[in-house]
C-alpha cells in the first residue's frame, strides 16, 4: 500500500467537489466534517498539510457529508487527490469511519468515492493500520442492510483500493482510471522495468469482473438513482431507520500517534534480521511448539489444525521459506486465508494468524485476480468472526498481504519482527525516487514491536535472546507458551467457544 503519484494520466483527476456537485441534487450537499487533528510529527510534515491545504482548497484528503440524490437521502464520502495525493492519515480514516458511523447509525446508503495513492507515508505504520478499521466501519454498514456504492475515480491504487474501494455492493469507475493495488512508480523502481501497459485501468478491471461498470461522472447520477431503486425501496427523504452500532471490532479501533524515535538505525536493523535465512518461520514454530498438528494445506500461506499446550485452534499462517521460493500471496492464497477464517468459525474453535511476508504478489495476474479485493475481503471479515482471534507477526510484515491477516481480538509481535505500508525500499521510491534511502525510511514509518506497542496495536512482545535466527528452537518454544496463554485467556472470554472446542475430539 503506497501514496504513489499518477504516472501520465489516462483519464482527468476529478476533484472531490466536482464529483459531489455532479452526483448530488443541486443544492443538497450539507458537509459532516469537524476540523481534522492531524499528528505532530516535524516540521516538514506541518508545511506539507500547509501547501496541500493551498493547493486542493479542502482541509485533507476525504470529504463526508449528506445529500440527496432525486429526493433519497444518501452520505457521501469523497477522496480528494490534490490533498497530498488522495492519502489516508489518521485524520483521514478517522473523518471515513466518522461519516461511515453516521450513515450506519442514520440508515443511510454511501456513495464512497476513493482517488487515493494509498498510505500517508509522512505517518507511516499507524496510518497503514487504520484501513483494517476503515474496512470493519464498511462492513458494519454493509451488515446493517445498508447499500454500499463505490465510484473509483482516477487514480485509485494502494490501502484505499485494499480497503473501501473494494468492498462496494456494486463498483462503478471512472473511464480510464488508473486503478490497483499496485503502485507504478513502486514496480518500476524495484524492478527495473515499467509493470505492464493496461492492466491497471478501469475497463481491463471490468473485463476482468473487478468493476461493475465504467461510467462516466455525467451519467453517474442517474445509475445510482435506479441501483437505490432496487437496493433501497424504502428510502426517502422524510424518513431513514437507526440501528445501533457494535464496538469497533478491530484491535481496540483505536490508534494513537506515536511519539519521536530515539534508536536511530535500529529498525533497519530489524528489517535485516528479519530477512536473515536462519530465522524461524510458521514450519519451526508447529515443529518446536505445537502438538497434534494437521496441516489441511500448505504452500506459501497454509491452514493447519494445531495444539499449544492446552489451547486448540486453527491456524492461518504465511510461509517464509516457500515465498523465499517465488511462491508468493496472491488473490488465491488471501481466498485460502478466508476459508480458513470460516473454517475457524464452523468449527468453533479460535483461530490463530502468523505473519511473515516480503509482500504480495506483484504481477498482472495478481491486479486481475483481484489481489486488492481479496486484501478487503479480509480486512473486513476476520473481525466478524465470533471466535477469539489472535495475531502473531512474526517476521517480515509487508504490505497488504500482511496486514490482511491483522485485525484480530489481540496482536502479538516479535521481537525482530515489523509491520509496514510497504518495504523501506518502496517507501524511500516513492518518496526520493530510488531505493537507497531505505535506512531512513524504515526509521520513519514506525514499524518496529515498540512502535507497535507505543500506537496500541500490540499487546504482547515476544523476546529474541538476542535474535531468533541463533536460538531458533528456544524462541520457538517462548513463543508457543506466549499464544498458548492469550488463546486461553481469549477463549475464557468468550462461553461459545469454550463449549466448541470442548466438544471436537483430540487434534
Amino acid at each position: 500500500m503506497s501514496m504513489d503519484r499518477t504516472p501520465e494520466a489516462k483519464a482527468p483527476i476529478i476533484a472531490a467537489s466536482q464529483f459531489i456537485a455532479a452526483t448530488v441534487d443541486p443544492g443538497s450537499f450539507a458537509s459532516w466534517d469537524r476540523p481534522p487533528r492531524h499528528p505532530s510529527r516535524d516540521a516538514a510534515y506541518e508545511v506539507a498539510l500547509e501547501a496541500a491545504r493551498q493547493r486542493s482548497g479542502t482541509d485533507e484528503a476525504v470529504l463526508t457529508g449528506v445529500g440527496t440524490i432525486d429526493g433519497r437521502r444518501v452520505a457521501i464520502i469523497a477522496g480528494e487527490f490534490a490533498f497530498l495525493a488522495g492519502s489516508i492519515g489518521l485524520a483521514t480514516a478517522s473523518r471515513i469511519i466518522e461519516g461511515l458511523e453516521r450513515a450506519t447509525a442514520e440508515g443511510l446508503p454511501v456513495v464512497a468515492s476513493p482517488s487515493s495513492g494509498g498510505t500517508r507515508m509522512q505517518e507511516g505504520t499507524p496510518a497503514f493500520l487504520a484501513m483494517a478499521l476503515i474496512a470493519s466501519a464498511v462492513e458494519r454498514h454493509k451488515s446493517a442492510g445498508n447499500p454500499y456504492l463505490v465510484y473509483l475515480r482516477h487514480p485509485t491504487t494502494g490501502g484505499a483500493m485494499a480497503s473501501w474501494g473494494s468492498l462496494g455492493h456494486l463498483t462503478f469507475a471512472q473511464p480510464g482510471a488508473l486503478l490497483g493495488f499496485l503502485g507504478p512508480r513502486v514496480y518500476e523502481a524495484l524492478h527495473g522495468e515499467p509493470f505492464p501497459a493496461g492492466v491497471q485501468t478501469a475497463e481491463n478491471l471490468e473485463r476482468h469482473g473487478l468493476v461493475d461498470a465504467v461510467v462516466p461522472l455525467d451519467g453517474l447520477r442517474s445509475v445510482v438513482s435506479d441501483t437505490l431503486r432496487y437496493a433501497w425501496p424504502g428510502g426517502s427523504s422524510s424518513s431513514s431507520r437507526r440501528v445501533t452500532l457494535g464496538g469497533p471490532g478491530v484491535f481496540g479501533g483505536v490508534l494513537s500517534p506515536l511519539p519521536p524515535s530515539t534508536e536511530a538505525g535500529s529498525a533497519w536493523d530489524v528489517v535485516l534480521r528479519s530477512r536473515n535465512r536462519k530465522r524461524p518461520g510458521l514450519r519451526e514454530l508447529l515443529s518446536v511448539a505445537a502438538q497434534n498438528v494437521v496441516v489441511q494445506e500448505s504452500g506459501s500461506l497454509s491452514l493447519a489444525l494445531a495444539s499449544f499446550g492446552e489451547a486448540r485452534c486453527l491456524v492461518v499462517g504465511q510461509e517464509r521459506h516457500a515465498q523465499a521460493g517465488g511462491q508468493l500471496i496472491g488473490p488465491a492464497q488471501l481466498a485460502t486465508a478466508r476459508r480458513g477464517m470460516r473454517l475457524a468459525q464452523e468449527l468453533g474453535l479460535p483461530l490463530l494468524t502468523v505473519i511473515d511476508t516480503p509482500g504480495g504478489e506483484l504481477s498482472a495476474d495478481a491486479e486481475e485476480g483481484g489481489l486488492a479485493r481479496e486484501i478487503a475481503r479480509c480486512l473486513a471479515f476476520l473481525p466478524t468472526l465470533s471466535v477469539p482471534t489472535l495475531s502473531f507477526i512474526l517476521g517480515e510484515g509487508t504490505g497488504g498481504a500482511a496486514i490482511a491477516l491483522l485485525p484480530a481480538d489481540r496482536i502479538i509481535c516479535a521481537h525482530n519482527a515489523w509491520l509496514a505500508p510497504l518495504a523501506p525500499e518502496g517507501a524511500s521510491a516513492i518518496l526520493h525516487r530510488d531505493t537507497t534511502r531505505a535506512p531512513e525510511l524504515a526509521q520513519s514509518l514506525r514499524i518496529t514491536a515498540d512502535d507497535l506497542v507505543a500506537c496500541g496495536a500490540v499487546s504482547t512482545v515476544v523476546a529474541e535472546k538476542p535474535d531468533a535466527a541463533v536460538e531458533s528452537a528456544e524462541f520457538c518454544r517462548r513463543a508457543g507458551q506466549i499464544i498458548e496463554q492469550n488463546l486461553l485467556e481469549l477463549q475464557a472470554l468468550c462461553p461459545r467457544t469454550q463449549a466448541a472446542v470442548s466438544a471436537v475430539a483430540p487434534i
